[in-house]
């Protein structure tokens, strides 16, 4: 839940909208400019979004965050385009963001467990920097 003056209101709705959040509902308080709009966000993203919410409304917006729920990601983590027509909308290689993938990989590097993350990306294009005699 969130508190602000009408100003700020694209800018919430913005950074909910980049850390996968959704809006349920919003009204305007009565005797006064400031709107209250009920959202729903992902833990995982939680995390400072206060600062980004201050930061870019400078100040103006204030949330207020409690658990309300467990929710299922829809999302398959291990997908990539299989048919002939997901390979002529998508390519070969998928290069959008799974939050499913982010969120099980996020994990598995916390436990210390494999990730499908490459060490070495670009090897042809790595170098020494070091001073010539």
């Amino acid at each position: 839940m969130a508190m602000w003056r009408s100003r700020p209101a694209c800018k919430l709705y913005a950074a909910l909208g980049r850390r996968g959040g959704r809006v349920v509902g919003s009204d305007l308080q009565t005797g006064s400019a400031s709107f209250r709009v009920q959202a729903l966000l992902p833990v995982a993203e939680s995390f400072k979004f206060a600062l980004e919410l201050r930061t870019h409304t400078s100040g103006l917006a204030a949330p207020q965050m409690l658990f309300s729920h467990w929710e299922v990601i829809d999302i398959d983590p291990f997908w990539r385009p299989r048919t002939e027509e997901e390979y002529l909308h998508w390519g070969e290689k998928w290069d959008g963001v799974n939050r499913a993938k982010g969120y099980m990989d996020a994990v598995r590097a916390r436990k210390g467990l494999a990730t499908d993350k490459q060490l070495v990306q670009h090897a042809e294009k790595q170098r020494t920097l070091s001073k010539n005699k």
